[in-house]
């Protein structure tokens, strides 16, 4: 999707929906008229990607989250209003694409409201083709990488460990993401506010 065209936006209501999986849903940073938990089906939320900027460098690199192929997701959708759209894309842009290794794409998901209605929201997807994508890892491994990171976000821990206490309100477990939280909790009970005060994580 050229950096320039911005996605279409639902056509039901003219409103901008954005899929967050991993920071967005701790830490959105834009203006939203609602969230709603969702389910996108067909990616699943995986730490795959080599972070060498909020939350790693290229020396030493840390590991956050992309939606990559396969399985289903649960997350929450924002609506963002449409007079807010282009600014959010733009808002989203920076913070998603320093280093251009998600695609940016629209996919349907099914809100878990009342109505159960399906959207089409504009989600982040790793690109497998890029330099960053880290495919499936050990779990020793993602412990190595995390425990190392530390970029201009912050250090790599507390983000998987606000993303796993965001999952933990939404009511939900992600048992591999879980399994790694208690891996870097060597102390302390998990369920804690380990959200950081500053930086702008992808996700």
């Amino acid at each position: 999707m050229a950096a320039n065209s911005p996605p279409s936006p639902d056509p039901s209501d003219g409103d901008l929906w954005v899929f967050g999986y991993g920071s967005l849903m701790w830490k959105p940073g834009f203006a939203f008229l609602e969230q709603v938990p969702a389910r996108l089906i067909g990616e699943h939320r995986a730490l795959c990607v080599y972070s060498f900027d909020h939350r790693g460098t290229p020396e030493k690199p840390g590991l956050v989250l992309g939606l990559d192929r396969g399985g289903a997701c649960r997350g929450i959708a924002f609506r963002v209003a449409a007079s807010q759209r282009n600014d959010t894309i733009a808002y989203l842009r920076a913070r998603e694409q320093t280093t251009h290794v998600y695609r940016e794409v629209m996919r349907s998901v099914w809100l878990e409201n009342e109505a159960r209605q399906r959207v089409s929201a504009l989600a982040y997807v790793v690109d497998r083709g890029h330099v960053q994508y880290a495919g499936r890892l050990s779990l020793i491994e993602q412990l190595r990488l995390v425990q190392q990171g530390h970029g201009r976000s912050g250090n790599n821990r507390d983000y998987v460990l606000s993303t796993v206490t965001s999952i933990e309100k939404q009511g939900f477990r992600d048992p591999q993401l879980h399994q790694l939280a208690v891996m870097l909790h060597d102390a302390g009970p998990l369920h804690r506010d380990t959200h950081p005060a500053g930086g702008l994580d992808p996700a």
